[in-house]
């Protein structure tokens, strides 16, 4: 689960207030060193206001998706979606300090930069201290992990293999045309 957090890390956050829902898709890491999620929130989003000390959230994180088409098996089935997810809930901690706020920064910056780091924010970076004001930066504690892994496991191994290349492929280049379409 923790390869799929850092492989895709742009998590959905969601929580709630008086029964109302709030979904915001951000950066989110995985900290190796405390077990924790970290990640900072525009200070002028609406989610903000439910995400005080202790609170409970919850982050999805969306792996590789596709639906498969029964002939790609080598045994008679129904289509199906595989799919990988994994859901996090846990409990907010906000990062007040602005030296702090600011290393959380650096620090996602470095991740997200690997393996090439083309670029290297630094905690003296102008543009950084004048954006520190306006997110607010904070930390989840896991409480619980939940991963959602369909994969065609029930399938026999040939089937299982060819449900598996029918991900990779599907997960690759098909996205071009979308992504096109949507630039327009």
């Amino acid at each position: 689960m923790i390869t799929v957090i850092k492989t895709y890390p742009l998590g959905m956050l969601v929580s709630a207030d008086d029964g109302s829902p709030f979904v915001t898709h951000i950066p989110i890491i995985y900290n190796d060193a405390t077990g924790k999620l970290v990640a900072h929130i525009d200070k002028y989003n609406p989610q903000l206001a439910t995400l005080k000390d202790g609170a409970a959230v919850t982050v999805v994180f969306r792996g590789p998706d596709t639906y498969i088409s029964p002939s790609v098996y080598t045994t008679k089935q129904l289509p199906t979606w595989n799919y990988i997810f994994v859901h996090i809930t846990g409990t907010v901690t906000l990062i007040n300090d602005p030296e702090e706020a600011k290393e959380t920064m650096v620090a996602m910056t470095s991740f997200l930069e690997a393996p090439d780091h083309k670029y290297s924010l630094t905690k003296e970076n102008t543009r950084l201290h004048r954006a520190i004001n306006y997110i607010q930066a904070f930390d989840i504690t896991i409480t619980a992990w939940d991963g959602k892994f369909k994969l065609s496991q029930d399938k026999i191994e040939k089937d299982q293999e060819n449900a598996k290349q029918e991900l990779i492929k599907k997960s690759g280049s098909n996205e071009t045309g979308f992504i096109n379409k949507m630039y327009k």
